[in-house]
């Protein structure tokens, strides 16, 4: 078994009326069951939007630094993540598309180092 990380980039996710967004909650869920069932869930999860609520912690300098803020502006950011324990890439590569199709914006993969 592997783990592969599925996620999203929040800008992927484009403009959408709050009737679409609603929509894709039951599929998202109901793909997340589906993942639970298989006994491949390790995680899933959205993150909040407010970049201003985040937080950075460096320690690059020798000394900890914890500032208020993303570590880098950007206009992209990580928007939400699944990671699942499956036998292969096959199986990584069909969680992913379950998850895109359910949420309606395209996923990226990869997987975590033995």
């Amino acid at each position: 078994m592997a783990e592969y990380l599925i996620y999203f980039n929040q800008q992927w996710v484009g403009d959408h009326p709050a009737e679409w967004f609603g929509s894709r909650g039951p599929l998202a869920r109901a793909v997340v069951q589906e993942m639970k069932d298989a006994g491949v869930y390790v995680f899933a999860g959205g993150l909040e939007e407010e970049i201003e609520t985040a937080f950075s912690a460096d320690a690059t300098s020798g000394d900890l630094l914890i500032t208020d803020g993303p570590f880098i502006e950007s206009k992209e950011w990580l928007g939400g993540l699944t990671v699942v324990d499956v036998p292969d890439e096959a199986a990584a590569r069909e969680w992913a598309g379950k998850v895109a199709v359910a949420c309606g914006w395209p996923q990226e993969v990869r997987r975590f180092k033995p």
